[in-house]
């Protein structure tokens, strides 16, 4: 958890800096991958409506990610300025090392339940857009465009928004299945 809400500081600075969309969604997933972590560390020993419930929290959270990483892209569109490629290159390399070590903490519990599911499910995720983020900075490198940084934060965007459906869709029957009477469990 906490190695994420400090790679959120870091990688978000970064992508400021570089002016890279791809940095920016990463770190603000980071920022999400953080707060998952908390909530679900908290649910872990309440009842299976606490969890379904936290799960839909965290499922609508991703969601929100998702169509912010959609509104930045615009902007960086419309500016049109290309990423510093390195930068890019470094933070998310930085990021993919971070990502790597929560998937090997959390593999073994991928399957334990919805709440920790949904959690293995975020840390999966960051490493698919750490290596988004690292390819993203290659081709800018070598085009000088801002495309690739815009293509590679549309594909995190999906990956948000996709799974967010996916957590939700899978949270929302256990959540109703649970009697509200033992949700104080």
């Amino acid at each position: 958890m906490m190695l994420n809400l400090m790679m959120f500081v870091v990688e978000f600075g970064a992508g400021l800096i570089a002016n890279s969309a791809a940095l920016m969604a990463d770190s603000v997933d980071m920022l999400g991958d953080g707060l998952v972590y908390g909530i679900s560390l908290y649910a872990l020993d309440r009842s299976l409506r606490w969890r379904a419930g936290s799960a839909l929290l965290k499922g609508g959270f991703i969601l929100f990610l998702g169509l912010g990483v959609i509104v930045e892209i615009i902007v960086k569109l419309v500016w049109g300025i290309p990423p510093v490629s390195g930068l890019m290159l470094v933070f998310g390399a930085m990021a993919l090392v971070v990502n790597l070590s929560c998937v090997g903490l959390l593999w073994p519990y991928r399957q334990h339940d919805v709440n920790l599911s949904s959690t293995f499910e975020c840390s999966r995720n960051d490493v698919l857009a750490n290596i988004g983020v690292l390819a993203a900075g290659a081709l800018v490198a070598l085009t000088g465009a801002p495309w690739p940084d815009a293509a590679i934060a549309a594909i995190i965007a999906f990956l948000f928004i996709r799974s967010s459906l996916r957590v939700i869709r899978e949270a929302w029957p256990q959540f109703h299945r649970a009697t509200p009477a033992h949700a104080a469990e």
